[in-house]
């Protein structure tokens, strides 16, 4: 059947893991051979390996909640960024028109915030001049406070959970011992973390708390979580369509980098983006070429078709599997898949 034959290639992925942890405790007794050791100090040693431990990171829209259709266009994280643009751009200060009315959805699905501020800006006329990262944070900032202005039931409207996510994430916070869980998602962090709240996705523990590193936004400060964010990183180069992936790339970079801060103690040896876009894929995918060389890591990825893209078309877009390095898995069903089969497909 599709699902035994998915459960057998994800099969021949998984030993990777054990190998890698393997090979952190040889390059430990290696570099200590000068020094004599005693059984219990090889035990403690190898022991050490087994903290090795996997980061997940998940996009939102599309993956953890509807984030395609007129209702999710409607939503209010979509009305965010007229009101933001209008209120920073325009001279009246009003809101412009929402953005699927303005943009191609190509310009908008899986990309990021900032990305899609500066081309709802440019379309309608509103960027006269290069937006200064300084008036684009201004823009994150309107939009948050717009956010702010919502109840939990605005914010979730038209934005519901998507099968199984809630299931799975119920599993993933009993494995906090070898799993960290956070988001890399184009949202503006503070909008982030109220959707969370707002569709119940925070109450299932799953999310690993914010590192230090991480800014603080106003009254979110009981329910903020690990991640990387849209408002993180954003190169504002709004003409090259590969910056869709290429900046969402860097978020994972800047997730990772904040999830080892959080664990100096432990080896972080997998890191597995879960995304429904093209972005999503190619973002990950980025990741494996930079951390081709290191051999403590490998990069994962799971795409879902579960937002605007289907699987064939993500299958395409991840290449070739190279164990140990870049472990790709295309889930039809998304997180709405047997709980057994996701966490195979995240080698776990």
């Amino acid at each position: 059947s599709k699902h035994q034959q998915k459960s057998t290639r994800l099969a021949t992925r998984t030993p990777s893991i054990n190998k890698q942890q393997q090979q952190i405790a040889e390059k430990r007794l290696h570099t200590m051979s000068h020094i004599c050791l005693t059984p219990l100090l090889i035990i403690l040693l190898l022991s050490h390996s087994i903290s090795a431990f996997t980061l997940i990171t998940f996009d939102v829209d599309g993956t953890l909640v509807a984030g395609s259709g007129k209702k999710a266009d409607a939503s209010a994280h979509s009305r965010a960024f007229g009101v933001a643009v209008g209120q920073i751009l325009a001279e009246d200060g009003q809101p412009t028109l929402p953005v699927a009315q303005v943009l191609p959805r190509r310009d908008y699905h899986g990309s990021t915030d900032g990305l899609i501020l500066l081309r709802l800006a440019k379309a309608t006329g509103l960027m006269k001049e290069e937006v200064s990262e300084e008036r684009l944070h201004d823009m994150f900032q309107a939009m948050y406070e717009y956010i702010t202005t919502l109840d939990d039931a605005e914010i979730a409207d038209g934005i519901g959970i998507l099968p199984g996510v809630i299931d799975t994430l119920t599993v993933l916070a009993t494995m906090k011992d070898r799993v960290a869980c956070g988001l890399v998602t184009g949202n503006v962090e503070g909008i982030a973390r109220r959707k969370m709240k707002a569709v119940g996705i925070w109450d299932t523990d799953a999310l690993t708390p914010a590192s230090s590193q991480q800014k603080e936004w106003f009254g979110t400060e009981k329910f903020a979580f690990l991640g990387g964010f849209g408002s993180d990183y954003c190169s504002r180069n709004i003409d090259d369509a590969a910056r869709n992936h290429l900046d969402r790339g860097e978020q994972i970079a800047i997730a990772v980098n904040r999830c080892r801060s959080l664990y100096p103690d432990k080896e972080l040896t997998r890191v597995v983006h879960v995304g429904d876009a093209p972005s999503d894929v190619l973002a990950a995918k980025s990741l494996s070429e930079r951390y081709a060389t290191d051999e403590s890591i490998c990069v994962g990825c799971v795409g879902v078709a579960t937002g605007s893209y289907g699987a064939d078309e993500l299958q395409e877009l991840v290449g070739e599997s190279v164990p140990g390095v870049w472990e790709p898995v295309i889930l039809e069903e998304g997180l709405a898949c047997e709980s057994a089969l996701f966490l195979e497909a995240c080698g776990l």
